[in-house]
């Protein structure tokens, strides 16, 4: 069995982060880790202040999305994390978020294309904006599902906020910063009304080659445990 002390700490230590940051406002938004060698995550709390919060108040919860350690009720979001990590075997954590700049685009309904090479080698070939579901619904869950395909690491959820994945917890914070920032110069270029320029096609294959074959790698380790 994981210590799942020390996964409840990560999410914890997380969120206390993303909320200085203001990524995460009083309980808007969430944090999950993957359990290693289990089907099992570590998420946040529902309706819980994150300053004020523990370790011992994230929750454990299964596959199934059954509590299986935990005093309160998990995230009205757990079904959409876990949407994730049954189909993205190399994300072990997830980090759902209320940035300003990000949500922007979501209540635009505009994904934002390749801009930066860093971008790309982090975040993915776009930032594609997710139809949108009602907090907590299967609707969704599976709207996010459906678009785990693309191999990408970030995502516009409409009318909502966004929706940050890594093989890491560093690697997730990392990328709600990373996107924060693409979508900040995104904003006043567009706002310029000048064209925008954006990477040519051979450097986004080139990039997304290197982040697939890296999903890849964590994929089958995770594989062989």
């Amino acid at each position: 069995m994981a210590d799942y002390l020390t996964w409840k700490k990560v999410v914890l230590e997380c969120t206390h982060r993303l909320t200085q940051r203001g990524a995460l406002v009083g309980s808007g938004g969430n944090v999950s880790h993957r359990i290693p060698g289990e089907d099992k995550i570590a998420i946040t709390p529902s309706s819980k202040d994150y300053l004020t919060m523990k370790p011992k108040d994230i929750c454990i919860v299964d596959f199934n999305g059954e509590l299986i350690e935990g005093e309160f009720r998990p995230s009205v979001e757990t079904g959409m994390h876990l949407a994730v990590y049954k189909n993205r075997l190399d994300v072990n954590a997830i980090v759902h978020t209320h940035q300003i700049y990000a949500s922007i685009f979501a209540v635009l309904d505009i994904p934002i294309p390749a801009l930066f090479d860093e971008q790309v080698l982090h975040l993915g070939s776009e930032v594609a904006v997710i139809s949108y579901g009602i907090s907590g619904s299967p609707d969704l869950a599976n709207n996010v599902a459906s678009k785990m395909d693309n191999k990408c690491n970030a995502y516009i959820l409409k009318n909502h906020g966004a929706l940050l994945l890594g093989i890491s917890i560093e690697n997730a914070e990392r990328n709600s910063a990373l996107l924060e920032k693409t979508a900040t110069v995104y904003y006043h270029a567009l706002a310029s009304g000048k064209p925008i320029s954006t990477l040519p096609e051979s450097s986004i294959s080139a990039f997304m080659s290197i982040l697939i074959a890296s999903q890849q790698a964590k994929t089958s380790e995770l594989k062989e445990r």
